[in-house]
């Protein structure tokens, strides 16, 4: 028989699993409100807001298009950070979106020599939607009120780069310094931002290293907190597994907040696809962590907000094969090399992709 002072311990223990569990009764649902006002309001608070990149996805594309438009976001916005955009080139995109003359051959630069091999495409001379679209917006603006892009991807030089080791020490910086863009261009300078980038980067503890943020399981969002007092409004993009059942009679598009909700209780992982394995980085080396020591966190504590779209998985752009003439453009090649360099799963399978259109290997 437990001693009376074991009895007594065990009252408050007792207690306090009975209140938990009777608190996480208690939260309400989350609501679900409009996303352009949400993002609004969010910047009374914050100077950095964060959602997903669309990464191929024409819906995604879609919203993220519509919030740049929105009079309302051009009233308390300055700046667009973005992930897939060489910062060696940030002047060249400056003098893009004031409305100088810039030529395709000059800008496609930005986007055709960063880390990103997979997403790097032909020389086909098409801007990038976003870029027209914010280059529109800003004609007739005073300079002060333009929007800027910001280029998050590290200044990669790939004249210089040969090896993968090369090329991994600038992959490496990624995010941090995206962190150090938005710390020295928006925060330093009181200014507001969207950051648009894809959703690994806007963890604050980062899954695939069992919900560490230290060294370089950092993310844009866990660099940048820790760096400055700056707290980042974080915007889940509800697609990467089945939707939670509470959010399925939401009109889409819809935003909700989640902290002090039962959606803001979850596991993070019941919303976001668990990787099979975890690591931790030890003495330059990654290292596996053993299931039975891998840790969960609420999504509460990993983002501030949920988004649902028109479908809950992301839709793809088709794919258009290259021709002839793109085979043959000595830029392909060049593209060519800088995937083959690289052992990723995308980077594989846009390789298999270029060389099955242009009969390579």
């Amino acid at each position: 028989m437990p001693s009376l002072r074991v009895k007594v311990a065990l009252i408050p223990a007792v207690a306090l699993l009975a209140w938990s569990g009777a608190t996480a009764q208690q939260r309400p649902r989350a609501v679900p409100i409009d996303p352009v006002q949400a993002i609004v309001d969010a910047f009374r608070s914050h100077q950095v807001v964060a959602f997903a990149d669309h990464h191929g996805s024409a819906v995604m594309m879609a919203f993220e298009l519509q919030v740049v438009s929105d009079s309302r976001i051009r009233a308390v916005v300055n700046d667009i950070v973005i992930e897939n955009g060489n910062a060696r080139y940030q002047d060249v995109m400056d003098r893009y979106l004031r409305g100088d003359d810039v030529s395709y051959e000059e800008l496609r630069h930005v986007w055709h020599e960063t880390t990103q091999t997979q997403t790097l495409g032909p020389r086909d001379g098409v801007i990038p939607e976003r870029y027209q679209v914010i280059r529109k917006l800003n004609q007739g603006l005073p300079r002060q009120r333009q929007l800027r892009v910001l280029l998050g991807d590290p200044p990669i030089d790939w004249s210089v780069v040969k090896t993968p080791a090369d090329g991994r020490r600038w992959v490496e910086q990624r995010d941090s310094h995206a962190a150090e863009v938005i710390r020295r261009e928006v925060v330093s300078e009181n200014r507001r931002a969207l950051v648009v980038y894809g959703q690994g980067h806007l963890q604050r503890k980062n899954l695939l290293a069992n919900y560490s943020s230290e060294g370089l399981a950092g993310t844009v969002v866990s660099i940048l907190e820790a760096s400055t007092r700056t707290k980042v409004f974080s915007i889940w993009w509800l697609n990467r597994k089945g939707p939670p059942a509470e959010t399925a009679a939401w009109p889409v598009p819809s935003l909700a907040l989640v902290r002090g909700t039962t959606l803001g209780a979850l596991d993070f992982t019941e919303i976001d696809t668990a990787p099979p394995t975890r690591a931790t980085i030890r003495d330059g080396q990654i290292v596996p962590v053993p299931r039975e020591e891998w840790l969960t966190l609420r999504l509460e504590d990993q983002f501030d907000a949920v988004l649902k779209l028109a479908e809950a998985s992301p839709t793809t752009t088709v794919r258009v094969p290259l021709t002839r003439e793109q085979c043959a453009d000595p830029w392909t090649a060049e593209w060519r090399r800088r995937i083959a360099m690289s052992t990723g799963p995308q980077e594989q399978a846009a390789l298999r992709q270029l060389d099955e259109d242009c009969g390579t290997r």
